[in-house]
């Protein structure tokens, strides 16, 4: 026994060697083990995704939403996820043929094998394959347990997946194919030529036989095992010309997908072609990945100094006006003859006594306007600020005045006389506003109006990255005109067209459409705002002059304005002419999702989402009650501020905490931005709280506030959200809490004893 066991064991060893030696000298293995030793920044487009799909990466925006449980003309079914398994074929064919061009000079063998890009592709399949299987786990898990689907729904989501998936490689695979052909037949008599006059000598062949990466085994057509073949005897300048002639027919083929981009860019209004977010995302991938490897391929060691000279060739035209990926406010003017001065003088002087008294005469008649159609001497008067937040918050506001405007039995807009607030919360509160004023003019019956509220729910992000993909990245400038004026179609002008649909074009006007009955006492007014980026500034959008606004009020301090009247400051530019969705865009201008847009100053100043200044709504509702506080004390009982958030007030929910050490490095830096919300709420209650003190018994504040009814499924902050989404958010409204705080709400609004002295 002892002698047949020790030679069994040896042979065993070696057996188990071997196989391991050949799996690590395989070129699966070597390629992958490749991508980490060069290149590395392709890896990290990877890395997102996986993170991506994990829910590490973004997840509080609900990024992994996007490729779980793809929407695609406002429904999830397998025609969505078929697109999203388009764009990462695309993505899939970009990263092969980047990476072959990249790497195939480190194997030269596959220039002498039939179809060497189709081997390629076979063998670089393990991150692919790791992240279909991935992708696959997630999607099944979160459909099943998220979104409570059924087997076979889960089933008809993967198959739309795979069959998008399978089905742009076979038409890639097709092409390439044929290119291989071709290749061949112009080829091999240079082959044959070459092999006759072609004389070895013993050092040549060992120098030429010698692989710059060893490769033992490789996996062929047929997912067969084969060993390289020795190609010592080809000439080097042939087997060169053989991989030129596929990374050319390769590069053409990447041409011919943006070519394709480009056409899309043009056809983007259609609804058909716009693609579900992750399909979009994919596919901007694709093009990165491309241009990241192009570049390096092209310009190699000198790749970082030519990018910084294009860079400052860009930031040139960009000095010179000549290149501008700014958006810009559709209706405004912005001739360059007619563009307004942002300076200190013109500042100090469009908020001076003069106009800021004139302007509060103004208001204090609305404000007469509106006790009059309230019937009684010591109306209630309520004033809506409502947090921004993506959809979650657009959702969530236009649940909770729905529920309010039906407990008051239509009473709550016609005691409401300002609105105001930041990105979807105003959103939500346009929507309900605007159907309250249809409901006024009799054009909708309440139960209607009621059924349309989940209007203002629907996905804004999907035309958002395909016109980004399509049209910001790809196809050159298209125009439109609105109000006489011309401007260019991008991402910003996707989001309106889309928000205009989703509403049915119902909020497709001038923002001055709304002047008179906010003027009458009709209709609540709604002040919009938008944050300055060159200094912090806030600009004030509404039907009327509000320069009260613009500058802190204390008598004796000469103190500087904090904010420009967007009505006044810019009448020479057409200002009464604002698209509505212009304004409500520019107050949801979130960062990167949507451009910054400029406006027609000089020096030119953009604006961004009001969040970064007011994302509650409660400072301009404090300045407002602040200023005209003597005549809300002769005239109303009671102030009530409705204040409609999309997270918990405290920040008990997400607090600011250090997990490594690297925190300790980037915590000082990072400090105001993971705490901005609180420091603006720490502020607006301590002024609240003075003005209290200084009114005793006239502001009453009811709170409400978006609590997830179930962590999994707690709305991200997204302009997209899924049904389970949505879903938490309406069961939120009925929890005891709220139902409270509405009765709370009734209790005031019914108020009528008069406020102390």
């Amino acid at each position: 026994m002892t002698t047949t066991t020790i030679p069994t064991r040896h042979t065993a060893k070696k057996k188990l060697r071997r196989y391991a030696l050949g799996t690590w000298f395989s070129l699966p293995v070597q390629l992958f083990l490749l991508h980490f030793k060069k290149y590395q920044a392709l890896l990290l487009i990877w890395y997102i995704l996986f993170a991506t799909v994990g829910g590490s990466f973004m997840n509080k925006f609900g990024a992994h939403m996007l490729f779980l449980y793809p929407e695609y003309l406002g429904k999830v079914n397998a025609v969505g996820t078929f697109w999203v398994g388009c764009g990462f074929a695309v993505f899939l064919m970009c990263w092969n043929i980047t990476t072959f061009i990249l790497h195939s000079r480190e194997f030269k063998f596959l220039a002498a094998t039939a179809q060497p890009f189709l081997k390629y592709c076979i063998n670089n399949a393990i991150l692919p394959l790791l992240f279909i299987v991935f992708y696959l786990v997630q999607a099944i898990e979160f459909t099943r347990t998220q979104e409570l689907l059924t087997t076979a729904n889960i089933l008809a989501l993967s198959g739309g997946f795979l069959a998008g998936l399978i089905l742009v490689l076979l038409i890639s695979f097709l092409y390439f194919f044929g290119a291989d052909k071709t290749i061949y037949k112009r080829l091999t008599p240079q082959a044959k030529e070459t092999l006759a006059v072609k004389k070895h000598r013993l050092h040549n062949f060992r120098r030429r036989n010698k692989q710059r990466i060893r490769v033992d085994w490789y996996f062929s057509a047929t997912l067969r095992l084969r060993q390289p073949r020795n190609v010592s005897h080809y000439d080097d300048a042939f087997l060169e010309r053989i991989f030129s002639q596929h990374h050319l027919a390769a590069i053409f083929s990447i041409m011919l997908v943006f070519a394709l981009l480009v056409v899309a860019g043009f056809l983007q209004d259609n609804a058909y072609l716009q693609l579900p977010a992750a399909g979009s995302i994919m596919v901007f991938f694709a093009i990165l990945i491309a241009l990241v490897g192009g570049f390096s391929y092209f310009m190699g060691t000198w790749s970082l100094p030519v990018l910084g000279l294009l860079f400052l060739g860009f930031n040139y035209l960009y000095q010179q006006n000549i290149f501008d990926p700014r958006n810009k406010a559709y209706g405004i003017a912005y001739n360059d003859t007619t563009h307004a001065a942002y300076n200190e003088q013109a500042l100090m002087q469009a908020s001076d006594a003069k106009h800021i008294s004139a302007d509060s005469l103004q208001y204090i008649q609305l404000l007469n306007n509106w006790k009059q159609q309230q019937g009684t001497d010591k109306p209630v008067m309520i004033l809506i600020a409502s947090s921004g937040g993506g959809m979650r918050a657009a959702t969530f506001t236009s649940q909770v005045l729905q529920q309010l405007d039906s407990a008051s039995r239509g009473q709550l807009l016609r005691q409401t006389f300002l609105m105001t607030g930041a990105s979807g919360g105003m959103l939500g509160a346009a929507w309900i506003r605007e159907l309250y004023h249809r409901r006024q003019q009799k054009i909708l019956s309440d139960s209607a109006a009621a059924q349309l509220v989940p209007a203002v729910w629907q996905d804004l992000l999907n035309p958002l990255f395909s016109s980004f993909v399509t049209r910001d990245l790809m196809a050159p400038a298209q125009f439109f005109s609105y109000a006489g004026q011309r401007y260019i179609k991008d991402r910003g002008y996707a989001f309106e067209q889309k928000l205009n649909s989703n509403t049915m074009g119902w909020l497709d006007k001038p923002m001055l459409a709304y002047k008179t009955a906010e003027a009458s006492g009709q209709l609540p007014h709604m002040v919009l705002n938008a944050v300055i980026t060159r200094d912090g500034r806030t600009v004030y959008f509404s039907n009327h002059p509000v320069r009260f606004f613009t500058k802190p009020q204390m008598p004796g301090q000469p103190l500087y304005p904090d904010g420009i009247d967007f009505h006044s400051f810019f009448k020479a530019q057409q200002s009464d002419s604002l698209r509505f969705l212009s304004a409500l865009r520019m107050n949801a201008t979130f960062p990167y999702v949507l451009p910054n847009v400029w406006m027609p100053t000089s020096p030119v100043i953009d604006v961004m989402d009001a969040g970064f200044r007011d994302n509650t709504g409660l400072e301009t509702a404090v300045r407002f009650m602040q200023f005209f506080r003597q005549w809300l004390h002769a005239n109303c009982s009671k102030v009530l501020i409705l204040q409609i958030r999309d997270k918990p007030e405290g920040g008990w929910d997400m607090p600011y905490e250090s997990n490594n050490m690297f925190d300790l490095v980037t915590k000082p830096a990072l400090l105001t931005q993971n705490n901005l919300f609180r420091f603006q709420e720490y502020d607006q209650l301590k002024r609240l709280e003075l003005l209290q003190q200084q009114q005793p018994g006239l502001i009453e504040r009811v709170l409400f506030e978006y609590t997830p009814n179930n962590q999994q499924s707690a709305a991200s902050l997204s302009f997209h959200l899924t049904r389970s989404e949505q879903q938490d958010i309406v069961l939120s409204i009925r929890h005891s809490g709220h139902v409270q705080r509405i009765r709370k709400a009734m209790q005031n609004m019914q108020a009528t004893k008069a406020p102390a002295n």
